[in-house]
């Protein structure tokens, strides 16, 4: 994957987690988990790549929030487009 994807779940209606999926390789998985903000974790892989960011709060989590914490690992902001889904769920 090359360019970087959200989901969000959703569970009676209501928006339950997001994730933030970033450029991988394959199937890599994640091998360990480390907060980066309230309601937002980030997966990295083992040689310590960062796979993806977890929003566990996907209503209270600001797009600036999750664009400060993608500028930390290196990647670029999001559109605030791309991560208009999180405010309308």
């Amino acid at each position: 994957m090359k360019e970087p994807y959200l989901e969000i779940t959703f569970r009676h209606g209501r928006p339950l987690v997001a994730y933030l999926y970033l450029p991988r390789e394959g199937n890599e998985r994640s091998a360990r988990t480390e907060k980066a903000a309230p309601g937002l974790l980030v997966d990295y892989a083992a040689d310590g790549r960062p796979l993806g960011l977890e929003i566990t709060a996907p209503g209270e989590v600001s797009p600036s929030t999750i664009n400060d914490v993608l500028g930390n690992l290196g990647f670029s902001a999001m559109p605030e487009a791309d991560l208009a889904p999180l405010k309308a769920a």
